[in-house]
């Protein structure tokens, strides 16, 4: 009895390791956290992977790449979305920027570009005129992004980016919110690797609930 046990897990082990890590391979309350209330999230069925960041964060500059990397092949049944997490004035002046070019349709030209502006050559880009100019040289028209910076529905967002950077009890970015109950940060997991390994195995767990 004691050999088949032994024979079906030396089958069963290499099986074990092929597939990846999972919710079980990573500890609550260390590699990540449950929210105290869980939170509404905005992707229906799916899985929601929600980023909080500032662009003047040089954690979340650096997380960058791996977070495009991983958008490669983002798992089955989850959607990211990006939050800009608002901590002050300032950050509040980058989230309208934000969501400015949400609005405006270009932020997939913006986004990267705006990260490589403020760490790689220096720019600082912290309020509404250092913006506007960035986002002429992107392309758009000034008149057009001052008018949408200031826009209801830009602030309407921003607003809420503030409520929900508090509700999300996040003490710093990036940090990055799974479905809206779980909390994890590079710190956290032990790296900007490592990150993503837990984001892919909470991902399962709430797919398999």
């Amino acid at each position: 009895m004691k050999i088949r046990t032994f024979l079906l897990l030396a089958l069963l082990l290499p099986c074990l390791a092929m597939a990846g890590p999972n919710a079980g391979s990573f500890q609550e309350g260390v590699h990540y956290q449950l929210l105290t209330t869980p939170q509404p999230t905005e992707t229906g069925d799916k899985v929601e992977v929600l980023e909080l960041f500032w662009y003047g964060c040089p954690h979340c500059f650096q997380l960058e790449p791996t977070i495009e990397k991983w958008l490669e092949h983002v798992p089955e049944g989850a959607e990211y979305r990006r939050l800009p997490a608002i901590f002050s004035k300032v950050w509040a002046i980058n989230a309208q920027g934000y969501y400015a070019a949400e609005a405006l349709g270009v932020l997939d030209k913006t986004h990267r570009p705006l990260f490589d502006a403020i760490h790689v050559h220096n720019q600082k880009l912290f309020d509404e005129a250092s913006l506007a100019a960035f986002f002429v040289r992107q392309g758009v028209n000034r008149e057009d992004f001052i008018k949408t910076f200031r826009s209801f529905a830009v602030k309407t967002k921003t607003n809420r980016a503030g409520v929900m950077t508090r509700r999300y009890g996040i003490t710093g970015v990036p940090a990055i919110i799974v479905n809206g109950k779980y909390r994890t940060s590079v710190t956290m997991a032990g790296g900007e690797e490592k990150v993503m390994e837990v984001v892919n195995a909470l991902i399962e767990k709430e797919r398999g609930n």
